[in-house]
């Protein structure tokens, strides 16, 4: 199977369920638009002051060791990452013929996987998966498809297991940008796109690019890495999440846009619906990066409850 660049869809004829809640029932938490009512719990996730390494979250300036790496990182990211590159890895992933696995073996298969890019944390992904996941769980106990949301956006991160091709982390993690228009400047590390190729193409340097005004984000070409790949297993295998959780996983990384609020003029009335719901997600994303450690074997049953519910036995990848 070929995958077009301009096809968002994967030729999947799924249909998408929808969530969605009022406007007017939101308040700001912690730099987030969330609900007013988040459950009937007495105790909320509440938002650490530090990350795992005891600095302020997302401080791509600390100086540390780490700090360094992670710089490094997003230098030969942002000179690598190319139009005709994603168009490239999109169509070879399409295929999605690498393995077959359930949710649970692929969570597994993260045990081993520190992501370079992230200046939060490096513990094994499956740590952040689990903790994402329970945090969402204690303030939205009903909303269990945001639950299991949690614990899947990161799996495409597999790509960097040698079953996988074993791709370079440039290639896989990191924050995700447009490609075929202009590199905002709010996108962490910007002065290293003066090295990457498109920089030279007229077209691609403009507001709009390739692209028309208000066009969704499903017609806009994003950096090629696990939020796009672990969006296409998901739609390719007919999961019945509804299009909210597809949207958080799949733009969970484009800071530029639900931080900086770079490229909302690409956006469609649908993307605006389903930004509320990632605005929500990425609170507990990011700051549930800490020390706290999760039973794993306890909370086990549930996710796979969950993942018998909306996804196949066995998934192509």
């Amino acid at each position: 199977m070929t995958i077009l660049i301009d096809q968002p869809e994967f030729g999947s004829q799924v249909e998408e369920k929808k969530v969605s809640f009022n406007a007017n029932e939101l308040i700001l938490d912690g730099g987030f638009m969330v609900p007013k009512t988040l459950s009937s719990q007495d105790e909320i996730f509440e938002v650490p002051d530090i990350n795992a390494f005891g600095q302020s979250f997302r401080d791509y300036n600390a100086q540390s060791e780490r700090q360094k790496s992670v710089e490094e990182f997003y230098r030969v990211q942002h000179i690598n990452q190319t139009y005709d590159y994603v168009k490239k890895m999109r169509e070879e992933y399409g295929k999605l013929n690498k393995i077959e696995m359930s949710i649970w073996d692929c969570c597994e298969l993260l045990n081993d996987v520190v992501d370079d890019s992230d200046p939060d944390l490096d513990e094994p992904q499956i740590e952040h998966l689990l903790q994402t996941a329970e945090a969402i769980r204690k303030d939205y106990p009903n909303e269990d498809w945001l639950h299991l949301t949690g614990l899947i956006h990161d799996l495409g991160k597999v790509l960097l297991h040698p079953s996988f091709g074993g791709l370079p982390q440039w290639a896989v993690v990191g924050d995700t940008f447009p490609l075929g228009c202009a590199f905002d400047e709010s996108i962490v590390h910007h002065k290293y796109f003066k090295e990457n190729p498109d920089i030279n193409n007229n077209i691609y340097n403009t507001k709009n690019g390739v692209y028309e005004e208000g066009c969704g984000l499903d017609k806009v070409v994003m950096s090629w890495g696990h939020d796009d790949y672990m969006y296409l297993v998901s739609k390719e295998n007919e999961t019945t999440l509804p299009s909210a959780a597809l949207f958080v996983i799949r733009y969970h990384s484009f800071y530029a846009l639900h931080r900086s609020g770079a490229y909302t003029h690409l956006m469609n009335e649908e993307d605006k619906e389903n930004m509320k719901w990632l605005n929500i997600f990425n609170k507990y994303d990011l700051y549930s990066k800490s020390k706290v450690r999760i039973d794993v074997e306890k909370v086990k049953p549930y996710y796979l409850s969950l993942i018998e519910k909306y996804f196949p036995t066995k998934l192509r990848w």
